[in-house]
């Protein structure tokens, strides 16, 4: 038995960061030199799921330019309060895979652990923005039930620690989990499904990495980016140290329109991942969240992107085009 991970209770630098980062959108068009009429804000929109977004993320956003792709992952639109059909509160099945609250099981040998509802950065197509995470995380009692689950399902080899966003939570927080994990014995890896290497790169300190690497489970790490100018080079520094630890890094994009929706856009997402370490795995259709319809992209669109994609990259640098149906037994390709 691997031995019990021992983390300091001081406040990381990290903690004080997410807890300076911008909930205003007139601040956040004032550091970006913009006018207050710059965006069609969408009021209702941003007290239903309020704005936040770190301030080191804000700093890779371009200044004066109202349609930069980064600006437009964060900021509240009148759009965002359209209400189509076709769009609803649990677009992928969340609830119905829910066998104890807080672990979704939806895929053979593997299961999910929504272990918090806080995520660094509010993203507006976000499919969880609606999740009842008050009645459906096991963090605010305990884990036994979820745990009891995964020890007595001898097929499940993999658990995923998603959100919200695990690693909002502390290191005090998710060693104990990872080691309780590590004990049962059928599981081979633990997978984290996380944003904040990219929007708060500071989080990869050297308590994250110590357990991490001290995991008897093969750890892999999926990070969320949708653009290129989301790595700069805190961010590389921080998934090169991950990759040291033994982290596996895969990333998984959404195909938004007005951000990513164009060759050169994904083209250079992908390389600069590649740079960084990252293997470019998959890239979402949007999942049809309620407010998050003026991202859509149509499959056909889609589908040609991918097709002159592969024209000018190699393969191993073209992401899997998939989309997510509700009771499906995997993530579907599009072909």
């Amino acid at each position: 038995m691997l031995p019990r991970i021992s983390v300091s209770g001081q406040t990381a630098t990290w903690q004080k960061l997410l807890a300076q980062a911008i909930n205003s959108p007139s601040e956040l068009l004032e550091m970006l030199h913009l006018p207050a009429n710059a965006l069609p804000l969408g009021q209702l929109a941003g007290r239903q799921f309020a704005l936040r977004v770190p301030r080191g993320y804000v700093a890779r956003m371009r200044k004066g330019d109202p349609d930069d792709p980064l600006l437009r992952q964060v900021f509240p639109l009148h759009d965002e309060e359209i209400l189509l059909p076709g769009y609803s509160a649990d677009p992928v099945g969340d609830l119905a895979a829910m066998p104890v609250p807080g672990l979704l099981h939806k895929y053979h040998g593997r299961v999910l652990l929504v272990t918090t509802g806080a995520c660094a950065i509010h993203c507006r197509y976000c499919f969880r923005r609606h999740f009842p995470y008050s009645d459906a995380n096991p963090a605010n009692h305990d884990w036994d039930a979820a745990l009891q689950y995964i020890a007595s399902d001898a097929t499940i080899n993999e658990v995923i620690l998603s959100g919200g966003d695990p690693l909002t939570l502390s290191d005090q927080r998710l060693a104990p989990l990872a080691q309780r994990l590590s004990d049962i014995p059928h599981l081979r890896r633990l997978r984290l499904h996380t944003r904040l290497p990219i929007v708060l790169p500071e989080r990869v300190d050297e308590a994250l990495l110590d357990w991490l690497h001290g995991s008897r489970l093969k750890t892999v790490m999926v990070i969320h980016a949708n653009h290129a100018n989301e790595i700069d080079a805190t961010v590389a520094t921080a998934l090169s140290r991950l990759t040291q630890a033994g982290v596996v890094l895969l990333n998984q994009s959404v195909l938004l329109r007005g951000v990513n929706d164009s060759v050169r856009a994904l083209a250079e997402l992908s390389e600069r991942l590649f740079e960084a370490g990252v293997t470019p795995y998959y890239l979402h259709l949007l999942d049809k969240v309620q407010g998050a319809s003026h991202f859509d992209v149509n499959p056909a669109q889609a589908q040609q992107l991918m097709q002159d994609l592969r024209n000018c990259l190699p393969g191993y640098l073209v992401p899997r085009l998939v989309h997510e149906h509700a009771g499906a037994p995997s993530k579907l390709p599009v072909y």
